[in-house]
């Protein structure tokens, strides 16, 4: 099939040109190394002695060596983030080539994840699952198996109402080549226009007015759904949720839909819900331990090649994303090339200008093509193809360690119970896996039903203990962003990954709004970021150690380095206002010479920065705005979870995973209600607003202190603030403008009492620390 399939091309692998970009970056760099070897020279004249060394030195020396250390680490920062862009790449690929071999595509398992109802909408997993079932795919090579970790009555019984709604869906999305097939979206913009005559028309019209009425009702149902009173029925569906406690509770599995029952094969694809066990005495490990519960309750019952994994608010936005991710995965001549293929996270009903800077476009369209190029796309958690042996931990024919000779062929039945735990037929799943072809039948059950027993066993909480779950096998333990972790791991195997990126894209989901949402998401992904940095999975010793490519290295420490950048730029963000309350400076004055070089930094990176933004097709606000978030989750949510992972280390703290609320789809977006509101930055009592609120108001008081000097005449001779402080304060100002407006808003929009006066005391403490010489 590989043979066959470069003969075909159905992938091509296109270098993205970029001199004029490599000339950009090596400018920003030449400026940030003469900022250096300025600052280097500044200090040695202190050293030196003399007076004329002395005139040459920094009035404030301990302030220009933070700033150099600081500066150093902002090139290095730099450094990195040029590496990893230096050579971009894009995969085209050609679905059209395999729409007419459904005989040779292998089956696939997709995986939906939840865990709660109120933060996730059950009405929004259902719009996703059912966008899943309705794929251009071959239905009986397709199953979709749905993880409740809320064990929740009410996603069950949406789950259960989705399937039957399918009955009608996805017979409708085939018939009229329905473009988007999550049923929000594709009702929310009105009868699409009909090609034919009039009677065609009409038709139609019929049919789109009877899916949209019964579209509403399915809703309707979804959303008064009462869990107590689901509970309460006492009738055989929900019998096992009575006395279900969210963390302590028994495995729940249904088969909602079997495609391969006799009768049934109607050409919807199979449904699973699963809600596994948990136990206060067990460990549960998060996503990570609901995806490794996915991945063997799949393996008992269908047993695909190819796993794909979205989380409950990502639907497909393209009906042929499985061909596309089939034309990568069976594309190349040698399977190394495509541990797996992931899809870049874009939103659907996002804001306009991205006023909360966690939309990525940039980071993804810049960051992400250059991955790409180098060992291949990070694994994001979300709308990502897997090769299931991949999973288990099989390595690629060509790296050749103690791993690979265990893993290859046919391992013993010792070896994969070793591996696998002790469930018979998990073992003979895997075994088929690891040793069998990719396009090779699973040999199943007809009846899924009949398997139940056996998945319950591999979706016990007890069940991994002694294995090598979460380690060399499945999704891997030890961070809260266990997706990067996994495919870190993947790559350390010596597997290479391709970037899923079709026209139109392949999945869109909800960005979070508000400042509290926004900063939780921020803080989640920099706590799991520092924990793998402080971990034995750190990329520098897999470099070292397997076989992780040196530049893969680098690029995963621009992700990893987001938490550890918190400390320095708060320390430079300090230096302005340090610098105007306690009459020093930490720049050169605008009549030195030496001052071009930090002005020329300034405005070249701000630059570069925006013309990256114009060529991604977005505005200058939103270049804004992101500009100003960063600054805003270095100061919070960065900052936060480098002193979370800190007190964890010293053994004071633990982590807790915090759920990002997922916005009930078509109540939001840009295109609803109030965009102002929707666009503000809201706050809570979170210590996330402590820091940011402290730091604003402290630059609010620095500015008036320098500012009455100034007007004064009263700053130290020679060695007081310049212009070259006021703007950095200034600057700082315009970036915590929201906290700005926090500090005189009220409700949501204003910034609590509780963290004014914490930010008040840091604030207090800070101007005394500044001028009690």
């Amino acid at each position: 099939m590989a043979a066959g399939a470069a003969k075909l091309q159905l992938q091509e692998r296109a270098p993205l040109p970029r001199t004029a970009w490599k000339l950009a970056d090596l400018a920003v760099l030449a400026l940030l190394l003469a900022l250096l070897a300025r600052r280097a020279a500044s200090l040695l004249a202190v050293s030196a002695g003399g007076a004329a060394a002395a005139a040459a030195a920094p009035a404030c020396t301990w302030c220009w060596v933070a700033a150099l250390v600081c500066e150093a680490w902002f090139t290095f920062v730099w450094l990195i983030t040029v590496s990893t862009k230096w050579s971009p790449v894009r995969f085209d690929t050609h679905p059209e080539r395999l729409a007419q071999r459904s005989e040779e595509l292998p089956a696939v398992d997709v995986f939906v994840t939840t865990a709660d109802p109120k933060l996730e909408p059950p009405a929004v997993t259902v719009n996703t699952v059912l966008s899943l079932l309705a794929l251009d795919y071959p239905a009986g090579k397709l199953a979709c198996y749905v993880s409740d970790d809320g064990c929740s009555p009410a996603t069950c019984f949406a789950m259960r109402e989705a399937a039957e709604f399918a009955r009608l869906w996805v017979p409708f999305c085939r018939k009229h080549g329905v473009g988007v097939r999550a049923p929000f979206v594709y009702f929310s913009s009105g009868v699409p226009p009909v090609r034919g005559g009039a009677a065609a028309a009409d038709e139609f019209r019929r049919e789109w007015t009877a899916m949209k009425g019964e579209y509403e009702k399915l809703v309707s149902r979804i959303e008064n759904a009462d869990e107590e009173s689901l509970v309460r029925r006492g009738d055989g569906e929900f019998a096992e949720f009575v006395g279900a406690d969210r963390r302590d509770h028994p495995t729940i599995i249904k088969v909602l839909r079997d495609n391969g029952k006799e009768g049934d094969g109607d050409g919807i694809p199979s449904l699973i819900y699963i809600s596994r066990e948990k136990s206060p005495r067990h460990p549960h490990h998060f996503k990570a331990g609901a995806m490794n519960v996915l991945t063997r309750v799949s393996g008992v019952l269908t047993n695909a090649p190819i796993m794909l994994n979205v989380d409950c608010d990502m639907f497909a936005n393209n009906p042929q994303v499985a061909l596309h991710a089939m034309c990568l995965l069976l594309g190349f001549d040698d399977e190394v090339h495509s541990g797996f293929a992931q899809a870049p996270q874009k939103f659907h009903g996002a804001l306009r200008d991205d006023p909360f800077g966690n939309q990525l476009e940039v980071l993804y369209e810049k960051l992400g093509f250059g991955i790409a190029g180098l060992q291949g796309m990070f694994y994001g958690g979300t709308g990502c193809f897997h090769r299931r042996k991949v999973i288990y931990g099989v390595p690629p024919e060509s790296t050749a360690d103690i791993q690979t000779t265990r893993m290859r062929g046919s391992p013993s039945y010792k070896e994969l119970q070793k591996m696998f735990g002790s469930s018979k037929e998990l073992i003979e799943s895997a075994r088929s896996t690891i040793s069998g072809e990719m396009l090779a039948a699973a040999p199943m059950a007809d009846d899924l039903t009949s398997r139940i027993d056996a998945a319950k066993e591999v979706a016990a909480c007890s069940y991994e203990a002694g294995t090598n779950w979460g380690q060399e096998v499945g999704w891997v333990y030890g961070s809260m962003t266990e997706d990067i972790l996994t495919g870190q791991r993947i790559h350390a195997a010596g597997w290479r990954s391709a970037l899923l990126n079709p026209d139109p894209p392949a999945f869109l989901g909800g960005a979070p709004t508000g400042g509290p949402a926004s900063l939780t998401q921020y803080k989640r992904w920099a706590t799991g970021l520092l924990e793998i940095i402080l971990s034995r999975n750190n990329p520098i010793l897999l470099c070292i150690t397997k076989h992780l490519e040196f530049r893969q290295c680098l690029a995963y420490l621009v992700i990893y380095v987001w938490p550890l950048r918190a400390p320095f730029e708060l320390c430079y963000a300090l230096l302005g206002p340090y610098c105007l309350l306690a009459n020093q400076s930490f720049l050169p004055k605008a009549s030195e010479p030496g001052f071009m070089v930090p002005l020329a930094l300034f405005l070249t990176y701000n630059a570069y920065s925006l013309a990256e933004y114009m060529d991604c097709r977005l505005s200058a606000r939103a270049w804004w705005n992101n500009h100003r978030m960063q600054r805003i989750v270095s100061s919070s949510a960065w900052l936060l979870a480098f002193l979370t992972v800190v007190l964890k280390t010293l053994g004071l703290s633990e982590t807790v995973f915090e759920v990002t609320r997922k916005e009930q789809q078509g109540d939001g977006g840009a295109g609803a209600g109030d965009d102002a509101d929707q666009g503000r930055f809201t706050f809570d009592s979170s210590p996330v607003f402590v820091v940011p609120t402290a730091l604003t108001a402290l630059t609010l008081v620095a500015l008036a202190v320098g500012a009455w000097r100034a007007v004064a005449g009263v700053s130290a001779a020679g060695g007081g603030p310049g212009a070259g402080e006021f703007a950095c304060c200034g600057w700082l100002l315009l970036c915590f403008w929201p906290f700005v407006r926090g500090l005189a808003g009220k409700g949501s929009y204003g910034i609590p009492w509780s963290v004014k006066i914490k930010a008040a005391l840091m604030v207090a403490a800070f101007v005394h620390l500044c001028t009690r010489n």
